[in-house]
């Protein structure tokens, strides 16, 4: 991984980008268009409570950017980051933004006022959520994925075959059953609210074709680039802690090794055995062709 100034950097293969900086003002700095966009901002539900991980009783705060705020602060924080990514979509670019009740009623306010449309909300059903702790409500086990596109008007790209081709040649529905991540995905460290490989891997390979760019504005270790960087589609993602960036600099070293990156896709839930690494062969065939002409 290679430095520009020094708080960008870049993979050798220059497919695979990180910015150390502030969102906000990393946002308003970039020059390039985007076809896909995957956020994962804060929930802001750190609040003292407690939940039950891996048997053990922990505290749910996340850290100080995910503290709870008042419903002004969460729409005012929304609107600035939704107003700034929407600068850097193209015109038929879409959007796929993650939540709970804590924030997913302000994201689709939000969006909906800047003019995205709303295609789908998706809800991720996990296979493996952790108990409830005060056994006063329901089992936590969802999270909502709502998905836009940039304009009205622009028809945006979806793989409607390849998408009932893994779901047993049926149309896929917008409730997903996938695990939460897997140990195998935490290896070289984890970020708090780290998403699967799973998980990403369909919500890109429904969306982009590959050569594709795809931001990440709230990137953390980066799942949405490994995931992006092993289907053949170009990354850059943002995000304010140093720590973290370096995580992900580590996990793109990792699937630089072929035989690292192809057990990373033999583990991806969601596809029969052997399925994704037919799929991404085809498709890098496809980009080899495309470059070729």
């Amino acid at each position: 991984m290679s430095s520009h100034q020094h708080k960008i950097t870049h993979s050798k293969d220059c497919e695979f980008s990180l910015i150390n900086k502030d969102v906000f003002k990393a946002l308003e700095k970039l020059d390039t268009k985007f076809d896909m966009v995957f956020a994962d901002p804060p929930y802001f539900l750190s609040n003292d409570g407690l939940t039950i991980k891996s048997g053990k009783v922990v505290s749910v705060n996340k850290g100080d950017w995910d503290k709870s705020k008042s419903v002004f602060q969460v729409n005012e924080f929304n609107r600035q980051w939704l107003s700034l990514v929407r600068e850097n979509m193209k015109d038929n670019a879409t959007i796929w933004v993650s939540g709970t009740s804590h924030n997913i009623f302000s994201i689709g306010q939000i969006l909906t006022e800047l003019n995205f449309k709303i295609l789908n909300i998706v809800t991720w059903e996990k296979t493996n959520p952790p108990p409830n702790f005060s056994c006063r409500t329901f089992t936590h086990s969802t999270e909502q994925i709502i998905w836009a596109r940039k304009e009205h008007k622009n028809a945006h790209y979806y793989n409607y075959s390849l998408m009932k081709k893994i779901n047993g040649n049926k149309q896929m529905k917008d409730v997903w059953k996938l695990p939460a991540i897997a140990k195998w995905e935490t290896t070289l460290g984890k970020h708090p609210t780290q998403k699967p490989l799973s998980l990403l891997t369909r919500i890109i390979i429904s969306c982009t074709q590959p050569g594709d760019r795809i931001l990440d504005p709230f990137t953390g270790s980066s799942t949405t680039g490994i995931s992006a960087n092993l289907l053949g589609r170009n990354f850059v993602g943002i995000d304010n802690q140093k720590k973290y960036i370096e995580l992900s600099k580590l996990r793109k070293i990792d699937i630089d090794n072929k035989e690292k990156s192809k057990e990373y896709i033999s583990k991806m839930k969601g596809f029969e055995k052997g399925q994704l690494q037919t799929i991404i062969n085809q498709q890098f065939e496809q980009l080899r062709f495309k470059d070729i002409a």
